[in-house]
């Protein structure tokens, strides 16, 4: 039984036994001693009958037998009728038997207040101890209810009780998690506004501008043209932005599952880096690749070409023209893992803690128009398939990042 795990409970069955135990040999001690008491009654009454007989000059030998018999006559049942001696006689005529039933009633009155103080006594430090308990365990989920949750319930011991304290806790716990949650979803979205608003301000300004230009000089052709090609490049800016934080959104949130599949290093390679090889040509960079053919990865293929080609994007902004960008793959026993590296501006030390950072741009950055959502972009997706990311870089030689992928099982 459960409750028997319970050491308050435990201890109380211990001490109602010991009580019981206790009970039986009290009882066994005044039976003994009501014998002794009724014999020393019956000695002293025998003693004055003998007593009074041996003066009325009645022979020893008759007193003897008369004292020793255990039979009656109708001869002595109507003498001691006479005398007023019958069953029907009050016990206050008795005088032994009055002093017997004063003794039993005052050794019975006795035993009683101890063993009922006793009962008493053990039943009210149990219950005491228990309503301690429930106190304590009442004061810590009013806690609970208030959100604090930096107590917890008594769990020391084994019982019923205490595995309904440890349920208890448990879900405490499991709330706790929740309002932590809660707490940095209401933080997250508090600052995934705050950076929205503050990135759009400046196309939403620009904008805003290029219309008044060019309501104001609606005949001159050229202003029309170049403030029209403007206000293009500021909406696909605006565009980028919202779909690059709505993509990093759900990564976050962990609504996007990932559909992986087995794929060639190589092939994956080329899709992420095929509109980029124009514009590295386009700004006289190379982009070479060097790895096994016939290696496979384990991945998402269209997030992970995604945060490849974010990784050389972020590359090709910070080379100068005639830079080279190399993309390497290597197998080990666990791990795949891709190189990518150039010859670029490097990073600064003071940087390279925080280019993961959303919207976060290095002060001696050659790229003015980046956003800043690239590279976290690009953690969040290889991160959210249980890869790992990591970069080293030297300023103004070049900077290699890494992405290790672990080798199906």
């Amino acid at each position: 039984m459960s409750f028997g795990r319970d050491r308050q409970i435990r201890h109380y069955c211990e001490f109602l036994i010991a009580f019981v135990l206790l009970l039986f040999f009290s009882g066994m001690w005044a039976y003994s001693q009501q014998a002794s008491i009724v014999r020393d009654l019956f000695l002293e009454h025998d003693r004055a009958v003998v007593t009074s007989l041996l003066e009325q000059g009645i022979s020893e030998d008759v007193i003897a037998r008369a004292i020793t018999n255990t039979s009656g006559t109708e001869v002595g049942t109507e003498l001691l009728t006479r005398i007023g001696i019958t069953s029907h006689t009050a016990i206050k005529f008795f005088p032994f038997i009055t002093d017997l039933q004063q003794q039993t009633g005052l050794f019975m009155m006795i035993a009683w207040v101890v063993l009922t103080g006793m009962l008493f006594t053990g039943t009210f430090l149990f219950f005491r101890k228990r309503e301690q308990l429930y106190r304590q365990a009442t004061q810590v989920i009013l806690h609970f209810i208030q959100g604090d949750f930096s107590h917890h319930l008594t769990q020391a011991n084994e019982g019923a009780i205490f595995q309904f304290f440890a349920s208890v806790d448990q879900l405490a716990t499991i709330l706790q998690s929740k309002n932590d949650t809660q707490e940095k979803a209401k933080e997250f979205l508090k600052n995934t506004i705050s950076d929205i608003s503050h990135q759009l301000k400046t196309p939403l300004t620009a904008l805003s501008m290029y219309h008044e230009i060019i309501s104001d000089e609606p005949e001159n052709v050229e202003t029309v043209r170049e403030y029209s090609e403007k206000t293009g490049l500021a909406i696909n800016r605006m565009d980028i932005l919202i779909q690059s934080m709505l993509k990093i959104t759900r990564l976050d949130a962990g609504s996007i599952d990932f559909e992986k599949e087995r794929c060639y290093v190589a092939d994956l390679i080329a899709r992420s880096i095929r509109e980029l090889i124009i514009r590295a040509e386009r700004e006289g960079k190379k982009i070479l690749t060097d790895g096994s053919t016939e290696e496979m990865i384990f991945c998402d293929v269209g997030w992970t070409s995604e945060a490849i080609g974010n990784i050389v994007k972020n590359a090709l902004d910070h080379t100068e023209a005639g830079g080279e960008i190399h993309i390497s793959w290597e197998h080990s026993p666990i791990m795949l893992r891709v190189y990518i590296s150039d010859n670029g501006s490097g990073i600064a030390p003071e940087d390279i803690h925080h280019i993961f950072k959303r919207f976060y741009r290095s002060k001696k950055s050659l790229d003015t128009q980046g956003i800043g959502l690239g590279l976290p972009l690009a953690k969040s997706i290889i991160g959210g398939q249980d890869g790992i990311i990591s970069v080293q870089s030297s300023l103004n030689k070049g900077t290699m990042f890494t992405l290790s992928f672990l080798t199906e099982l």
